[in-house]
């Protein structure tokens, strides 16, 4: 298996993976082709595939944010049972964040995800990909050393309609493992940070963002 980095939508592998999150993910989650021409060219972007017998099997799309030392995971994508997918993402994925920390200031102090709750949504299909059904990724995210953060939340679509997209938990992933709590003005940034593409803005969003932001800590949970 191969670990592929995608910096073009022109790359006939990016057109298989945007095949593939139309497969397993809802609409509202992903982003329309064409969209992602800039996105790609930014280098504070990472959008890799996994490449089995030359066809696309796995994504990840991550980031890093030297500033405010943290990454988040955009998405993970399995396609395929049977061929270990997890585990390879999961390891070069680390492997290229340390060395992207390493020619910052660093040290990192985690990575956030969003995290499907499937306890509130239970309609996710996820193209009927095993490994992708949403009780057994929030267990796995869980044994990574995921938490979720004390707080209600809500994503604009990426659909760029407007509309309020809940049924997920914002985790995060500390890098020390002792941590129990984090910023509230540190989420909240990255939280305007990491949407400012996207507009309009649902009102619930931007209530939920001021809200953190008020708050001195933000405790993490168990998931």
């Amino acid at each position: 298996m191969e670990y592929v980095r995608i910096e073009s939508i022109e790359d006939p592998l990016f057109a298989k993976m945007h095949a593939l999150m139309g497969t397993i993910f809802p609409p509202e989650e992903v982003l329309e082709f064409s969209l992602w021409e800039e996105p790609l060219k930014d280098q504070g972007l990472r959008v890799y595939v996994a490449v089995h017998e030359g066809e696309v099997v796995g994504a990840t799309e991550y980031r890093y944010y030297p500033d405010m030392r943290v990454a988040m995971t955009d998405f993970t994508i399995i396609g395929r049972e049977g061929l270990g997918i997890g585990p390879f993402l999961v390891k070069h994925r680390a492997a290229d964040l340390a060395s992207w920390v390493a020619r910052t200031e660093g040290p990192m102090l985690g990575m956030f995800a969003e995290i499907y709750n499937p306890y509130a949504v239970e309609d996710l299909g996820f193209g009927g990909v095993k490994p992708m059904n949403p009780y057994v990724r929030r267990e796995v995210l869980s044994h990574l050393g995921y938490r979720r953060l004390d707080m209600d939340y809500v994503h604009p679509s990426w659909q760029g309609d407007g509309e309020a997209v809940g049924g997920l938990n914002l985790g995060f992933l500390a890098a020390d493992e002792s941590t129990e709590s984090v910023p509230g003005a540190l989420v909240g940034r990255f939280l305007r940070t990491y949407y400012d593409i996207l507009n309009p803005k649902p009102a619930a969003w931007t209530a939920m963002v001021e809200a953190v932001e008020r708050r001195d800590r933000v405790g993490l949970l168990p998931l």
